[in-house]
């Protein structure tokens, strides 16, 4: 296994706890995307136009979601920070609703559960919601977990299982004499596979509420601000996570324009956040690919290599799925038909060559 972060644990303890001898190469294992991420599980929320493929595979994930948590703070006996109160997407102004309300319309076509909730309805579920809020809708089944708490649980249930790391850098896969290796490098599986992955920049904020005390709000509230996206998560322990920019940049740069962008956002809609401490300001770089699906399965030309990366934004709400797919194609060599609209032959031929042997 190439790649210490949230995907990479996850495959490793699935072969794992399968009996095989696995070993993670890492030099900084659980400082990537994944300790940035704000671990939202929202198949709603991310279901976009024209990527209907990648919706159900998050529609799959989630659904694994429940099954998965429990299986993981069994094995690791870590309390994975899992919620289920459900999101709200809010709009602040009349265009920002009508961005709400279309892509809320997309979203009941496809048949996924979301309610469109006048200012009345909104302020039933969350009453800190701003005044100002015109409108939105409500996803009962985009849940959250903390990132942070996932990835301590599934390094220690893959160690558990008999997992080993690693702290080294893996710079050609002609390195490793396996016969399976998992490339789950986030942004550096572009250097080890020629895969046309780049790193997408996000900055992101953590709060602490004042007191000691749990946030003001149960819900995740990801909002539309003057055209502007936002999402605030509350954690039970006083933490709520803002973010995030998307940037085509590679600096790791916090700037004062993204802070005040986003907490304004943030206190435009949640007006109690005004009061809140700001304990952390945060760079991760979220691993995109062209058509913002992951890469799954068999990497061409390279036999017993596989990919799982390029999860974008979307690597900890398809950590199970990702999991125990690239985890049955180690086990049988024979792919899941689910896998078919991300495997690596989409890019082919890759955009630089593989390196090693």
């Amino acid at each position: 296994m190439v790649g210490g972060g949230a995907v990479g644990w996850a495959v490793a303890w699935r072969c794992a706890a399968r009996g095989m001898s696995v070993t993670v190469h890492d030099p900084a294992s659980g400082s990537g995307a994944s300790t940035v991420a704000a671990g939202m599980l929202a198949p709603v929320a991310e279901a976009y136009f024209g990527e209907s493929a990648l919706t159900g595979l998050l529609v799959a994930s989630a659904a694994r979601w429940p099954t998965f948590a429990a299986e993981l703070t069994a094995a690791s006996d870590v309390d994975l920070g899992y919620r289920t109160e459900g999101t709200l997407i809010v709009g602040l102004t009349g265009d920002d609703l009508a961005e709400v309300r279309r892509l809320g319309a997309y979203q009941q076509e496809l048949g996924l559960p979301v309610t469109l909730l006048r200012p009345s309805g909104l302020r039933v579920r969350e009453p800190a919601l701003a005044p100002r809020v015109r409108g939105g809708a409500f996803a009962p089944g985009d849940h959250q977990v903390d990132p942070r708490r996932l990835l301590v649980a599934l390094r220690s249930a893959a160690e558990r299982a008999g997992a080993v790391l690693v702290e080294a850098s893996v710079d050609q896969l002609g390195e490793l004499a396996a016969p399976a290796v998992v490339v789950a490098a986030g942004c550096g599986t572009a250097a080890l596979t020629g895969l046309p992955i780049r790193p997408v920049k996000g900055q992101i904020l953590r709060l602490r509420a004042p007191g000691g005390g749990p946030p003001g709000f149960r819900h995740v509230v990801r909002g539309y601000v003057d055209g502007e996206q936002v999402y605030v998560v509350p954690r039970a322990d006083g933490e709520v996570v803002v973010g995030a920019t998307v940037e085509e940049r590679t600096d790791p740069a916090v700037t004062a324009g993204a802070v005040l962008r986003l907490l304004r956002a943030a206190v435009d809609l949640l007006p109690e956040l005004a009061e809140y401490d700001l304990v952390e300001t945060t760079v991760g770089f979220r691993p995109g690919t062209p058509d913002n699906a992951p890469v799954l399965g068999a990497l061409p030309g390279r036999p017993g290599v596989l990919v799982a990366a390029g999860h974008h934004r979307h690597g900890i709400v398809l950590t199970p799925v990702t999991a125990d797919l690239v985890a049955d194609l180690v086990t049988t060599g024979a792919p899941d038909p689910m896998l078919a609209p991300f495997t690596p032959d989409r890019f082919a031929p890759p955009m630089r060559p593989a390196t090693g042997p």
